[in-house]
């Protein structure tokens, strides 16, 4: 059976990049009946934190993306690392070493100097270390020892096939001297004890790549299958950042997008079928394969992921974004509770927005009288209007309230007073929802009701000229 993961440092919030990786694994094991697995890497004890644990999960959440096992913590799982490290240690792939930091960079500064590559030099290895004496006090590390000869290839489900010589490898760290393993060590421990049998990833690791296949085989472990994804670049093909747009996943659940938008995006990102671009999750697993991966870095384009979270505002459910769009509201004074149903305030109004923020920002006037601006009021408040706009008054204080008996009043007011409409609806727009845009003005005064809307002309009255 297949087996995928995903395996995100908490060293910070979940990132474009990662959620791409996630998104990917998963949809591998779902095409394929397999199963997927969240491991978080939490071994970097300075800087992971339960605030970037707690996000990941909730991004993970929010995507859909379900994982059937896990979520699995290194931290948890120190005494197999070491128990694996001291097998390895026995069987002589992996030895002690006590060189101090400073001793290290002065090799690197020496071998610079020399125009050579900066690499470990093997001096704590047994037979380079034969007959001396390890420091007092001094707790060491372990290094694995890495082949001196021949070459580490494999086939790439993505990039096709890689080979790094041996002779390009030094000896690894493989465990700190506090007892915690490093990333190239605890993955590889991890991936065989849970058997995976893929790993897809970004190609920032392909260079990790060929030390932790050496491990694999030092341990006698069949390799998984690698696939590494291109990174993700902004448009102008510089490296994504929060410049182009590029923040934590969870921003654009604060942001006010939908998930499966930003699913659908993400899943466009160096991966195609066809010429497809809106598709749902369950048309993206049928058809997710590894081969149609670009090999070349996709290019963030947030204009273009605003596009697509329009398109599935339109089509979402108004009952849900009612239920989304209300805590924005609230956080702009709005009580909900107080006014129009909000269900039928976002069904007037998501045809013209791109995000739920926007969705509730054009929402405020429903709830809340908004005191238009005197530019506005200039504009539209000219002479000889009030009288146009006391009998639309007197109209619709005693019409059936639906949008057709408001239009029929205003039309009627219009033939009357030999107005355009225009004329007409604009002031009344600006009166009752003191912005210059808004849908047609019949459909919002349907929505706003009868006592609002009168109340809200009342209150502009005496700055319209007769």
């Amino acid at each position: 059976m297949i087996r995928t993961r995903f395996a995100p440092s908490p060293t910070g919030y979940l990132h474009i990049g990662g959620a791409r990786t996630a998104l990917f694994s998963w949809a591998f094991a779902r095409r394929h009946g397999g199963t997927f697995v969240l491991r978080i890497e939490d071994t970097d004890v300075e800087r992971s934190t339960a605030a970037s644990t707690q996000a990941i999960l909730d991004a993970m959440d929010w995507l859909g993306l379900d994982y059937d096992e896990g979520p699995f913590y290194q931290m948890q799982r120190l005494d197999r690392y070491r128990e694996v490290c001291a097998r390895l240690i026995a069987e002589g792939k992996a030895y002690h070493c006590y060189a101090s930091k400073e001793e290290l960079d002065e090799m690197r500064e020496q071998q610079r100097a020399h125009g050579e590559k900066p690499r470990y030099d093997g001096r704590w290895r047994p037979e380079n270390a034969r007959g001396r004496t390890p420091p007092a006090g001094v707790q060491p590390i372990v290094r694995f020892r890495n082949p001196d000869d021949g070459v580490v290839t494999w086939d790439d489900l993505v990039k096709g096939e890689i080979t790094f010589a041996n002779t390009e490898l030094d000896d690894l760290v493989i465990m700190r001297a506090d007892g915690i393993p490093t990333y190239n060590f605890g993955v590889v421990v991890d991936d065989i004890d849970m058997k995976m049998t893929h790993v897809i990833r970004g190609d920032d690791h392909v260079n990790n790549t060929p030390r932790q296949i050496n491990i694999y085989r030092a341990l006698g472990a069949e390799v998984p299958r690698f696939g590494h994804v291109p990174m993700i670049l902004g448009e102008d093909g510089e490296r994504l950042s929060k410049r182009h747009g590029a923040v934590s996943v969870m921003q654009y659940f604060d942001d006010g997008y939908l998930p499966e938008a930003i699913d659908n995006y993400f899943a466009r990102l160096g991966w195609s079928h066809g010429d497809d671009e809106i598709f749902s999750m369950k048309q993206f697993v049928e058809w997710f394969d590894l081969a149609h991966i670009s090999r070349s870095p996709a290019k963030f384009n947030p204009e273009k992921l605003q596009w697509l979270n329009a398109h599935y505002i339109k089509a979402a459910d108004d009952a849900r974004l009612a239920a989304l769009a209300e805590p924005f509201l609230r956080k702009d004074g709005c009580d909900p509770s107080q006014g129009p149903a909000l269900e039928k305030v976002v069904g007037l109004l998501k045809e013209r927005v791109n995000t739920i923020a926007e969705l509730a920002d054009a929402a405020v006037y429903f709830y809340r009288r908004i005191e238009p601006a005197e530019a506005l009021r200039e504009q539209h408040y000219v002479t000889g209007l009030g009288a146009a706009i006391d009998a639309l008054r007197g109209r619709l204080a005693n019409i059936d309230w639906n949008r057709v008996a408001i239009s029929d009043a205003m039309k009627a007011v219009v033939a009357e007073r030999g107005l355009k409409m225009p004329k007409l609806a604009m002031p009344l727009r600006v009166m009752v929802t003191g912005e210059p845009q808004s849908p047609s003005i019949d459909a919002v005064l349907e929505v706003l009701g009868r006592e609002t809307t009168l109340a809200r002309m009342d209150a502009e009255r005496l700055r319209i000229p007769d």
